[in-house]
């Protein structure tokens, strides 16, 4: 199974390490020295999330020169916090996209949730001899969340906003679906939530400033993800590149998400890749799960990519989830 078109669609506006600096009261040098900051791409008037998704799904349909109307499943990797609360972003990209032929649903795994797809993109495809072609795609923009006055959400500093795609088909150039492997830890469940807009707290005029990302005990989430991230990390790449038949200090590039730059760079360092195989997304913030996408855009556009090279796209998301899924380079 074969990602025959990749695409990505990114907002003009930025916002730069600067801006950032002023609005939390940390240091610039720290938001771009330790935060990995340069500048991060932020939502103009017309950017919302799934609008954003299907931007980047035209690109990736141009790419793998497939017509909307030849796809046979529509994948939404478009996040909770889109146009409308209680909607189904998947039916809406299908009909916007003209892919009338298509089913179309939506799945949330957070920042993991594009290395989940590819997942399950290849599995459909293999359980379905019928069914062609697969659309991922989904947009991103829960920077929107984010109280710059609140240090316990430090961490999450960094979210930008963006679209990406991706177009699975049998066969063809491109990149082929190797192994995955994926991991999930559920004490982390509640470690970071926006309190206010459930059922737990409906909103209401009183409580819509707290509609925003909150950590209810940093120090104890802290501590307990300081146990176990970065193996979780190196886990699931490792087993990934198991699972496809190669030693993880062999990839040719690893698609990460943007994190803090000591976590990037010890990832690599544990599973023995040197730091030009990978590109640190400083100048593009984090865009949830569209980040592994992107990296892997990037590295295919600017030549790091040889014909038979493996990459892996890994990704980490709250709640907390780790996933890794490998792809095999072929040009033809």
């Amino acid at each position: 199974m074969i990602v025959r078109g990749l695409g990505v669609y990114l907002p003009t506006a930025r916002q730069s390490a600067a801006d950032i600096a002023a609005a939390s009261g940390v240091p610039e040098a720290i938001v771009r020295d330790k935060l990995g900051i340069r500048a991060k791409t932020v939502p103009g008037p017309d950017d919302h999330s799934n609008a954003m998704g299907i931007r980047a799904a035209r690109a990736a349909l141009a790419e793998a020169g497939v017509d909307a109307a030849a796809i046979d499943v529509l994948i939404s990797i478009t996040e909770e916090h889109k146009e409308y609360p209680v909607w189904t972003a998947g039916i809406h990209a299908a009909h916007a996209l003209g892919a009338r032929c298509a089913y179309a649903y939506d799945v949330g795994q957070k920042c993991g949730t594009a290395v989940l797809a590819l997942k399950l993109a290849r599995d459909t495809l293999l359980a379905n001899p019928e069914l062609r072609h697969i659309l991922i795609a989904g947009g991103y923009r829960s920077g929107d969340l984010v109280d710059y006055r609140d240090p316990a959400t430090r961490f999450l500093y960094n979210l930008a906003a963006g679209g990406g795609a991706a177009v699975v088909a049998r066969s063809g150039p491109g990149f082929e679906i190797l192994g995955a492997a994926f991991h999930t830890d559920g004490r982390f469940s509640e470690d970071v939530i926006v309190p206010v807009g459930g059922t737990r707290e409906p909103p209401r005029a009183d409580n819509l400033g707290r509609r925003r990302f909150h950590v209810p005990d940093p120090a104890g989430m802290k501590a307990r993800l300081a146990q176990c991230s970065l193996d979780n990390f190196v886990d699931v790449i490792e087993r990934a590149c198991a699972r496809s038949g190669i030693a993880p200090r062999t990839l040719a590039y690893v698609a990460m998400l943007h994190m803090k730059r000591s976590a990037h760079e010890a990832v690599l360092a544990r599973i023995g890749v040197p730091a030009e195989r990978s590109i640190y997304l400083e100048d593009y913030g984090h865009i949830g799960q569209i980040d592994p996408l992107l990296s892997l855009k990037l590295a295919r556009d600017q030549g790091r990519l040889r014909d038979g090279d493996v990459a892996v796209l890994c990704a980490a998301g709250i709640g907390y989830v780790w996933n890794a899924i490998c792809v095999r380079y072929q040009r033809t």
